[in-house]
């Protein structure tokens, strides 16, 4: 048995955070239904963003963040309409929501009217800049509550370089694993108390988190960003080699590592020398850029593979800066099935999947996404209306069924 079957969650959500959490609780068994409005969760397009196709046969920007759910359309702003969605919430042990606060509370639906209503109820909101202060109303999206508010875009950055420019969602997918993790927590607090609870993750707060080491360090002077050139241990840090690629040396204890990695790179002259092998004293003198710009060149003259095969077999961790192409052919990738592939119209393609495993969940679900609508008239059976009652929501737009993407 998968670790949340039995567990009913209301999906409420938009874009990639929030959907994402309840995606993966879909990984883990629970079901989902996610409701959207009429006019459709944007996220259905947001293959345009991605450089991807989004059509309902295949729309795999959609597909990473709703898989393995079922889909309802629900116009919360008509009054039968909102009968239905507070059925969904009387039977659910979950809802899941970014919707923003204030306009939560004008539909009725914020925690505080539905505590009364569902006291067994979890109640789950993925927010941006959280719940006080003079932000908590201001819209939140990865870009600007986590990579920039959030200090990974100023951090993280090589000194004197331009912010990195990251993959789409890149806040929003760790941020949805925080959120995952409150939900269970929630779910196993009630199985001992009888009582539902209320789960916040802030895009702006998971990022601070995240930097924790920057965060604590640079009250003591540890100052960010840094430059590539300028790092307290240069044989922990990124280069290029020969072909172009990018390699990460891990190798911090570097008085110990020094003469090795200064053999194996072509430069036995400099065993032992007097202003370099010694971590503290080349920092006293100030002589880091001289070593990284040693190892550069060095470096330069290896092949990616060359080099890797090099450190790893001296048991120096070095790893390859992957592309995503690198990646779709990475044994380790597939021996931990850390992706899987789906059967599309255009042919078999990679998604990443859900990094908590377990023992008893060895063969996860990866239900790809329906068109909007596609379960609106079973789920509402499943509620208790009868055929007429759902044919009569559907005319006065209530409610509606399956809807091609435009």
């Amino acid at each position: 048995m998968r670790p949340l079957s039995g567990v009913k969650v209301v999906d409420l959500t938009t874009f990639l955070a929030a959907p994402t959490t309840c995606r993966v609780l879909g990984e883990w068994g629970a079901d989902v239904i996610k409701v959207e409005s009429p006019s459709g969760d944007p996220g259905r397009t947001q293959g345009a963003v991605f450089g991807m196709p989004y059509e309902d046969e295949e729309n795999l920007g959609f597909d990473m963040s709703n898989m393995n759910k079922r889909f309802v359309t629900i116009n919360l702003k008509n009054e039968k309409g909102m009968e239905v969605f507070h059925r969904l919430l009387a039977e659910a042990d979950v809802f899941v929501t970014n919707i923003r606060t204030k306009s939560l509370v004008k539909m009725g639906l914020d925690y505080d009217s539905l505590k009364e209503k569902y006291p067994r109820l979890i109640f789950a909101q993925c927010l941006g800049y959280g719940e006080k202060g003079p932000e908590k109303d201001t819209a939140g999206f990865d870009v600007t509550c986590y990579m920039a508010r959030g200090g990974v875009f100023g951090t993280t950055v090589n000194k004197g370089d331009a912010p990195m420019i990251p993959t789409n969602g890149f806040g929003d997918f760790q941020v949805s694993m925080c959120l995952a993790s409150g939900i269970c927590a929630a779910l196993f607090n009630r199985q001992r108390t009888g009582a539902g609870d209320k789960v916040t993750v802030s895009l702006h707060h998971a990022a601070i988190f995240m930097l924790s080491t920057a965060v604590v360090s640079a009250q003591y002077g540890n100052q960010y960003p840094k430059s590539r050139r300028e790092v307290i241990c240069p044989t922990n840090n990124v280069f290029r080699t020969k072909d172009q690629k990018w390699v990460a040396l891990c190798a911090p204890q570097y008085d110990r590592d020094y003469n090795k990695v200064m053999t194996l790179i072509g430069r036995p002259d400099l065993v032992d020398h007097p202003d370099y092998s010694n971590c503290d004293h080349m920092n006293e003198l100030g002589k880091n850029s001289e070593v990284v710009d040693i190892m550069d060149e060095a470096i330069s003259k290896f092949t990616r593979a060359e080099l890797l095969k090099l450190f790893k077999e001296n048991d120096l961790p070095c790893e390859a800066c992957y592309e995503p192409v690198d990646m779709y052919t990475d044994e380790q990738v597939w021996a931990n099935e850390i992706m899987t592939k789906l059967d599309c119209p255009s042919g078999q393609r990679n998604i990443a999947t859900a990094p908590v495993k377990f023992a008893t969940n060895t063969q996860p679900s990866y239900k790809v996404t329906a068109a909007q609508g596609t379960d609106t008239a079973s789920v509402m059976a499943e509620l208790g209306y009868g055929e007429d009652a759902i044919r009569q929501y559907m005319d006065e737009g209530a409610v509606r069924g399956k809807t091609a993407l435009k």
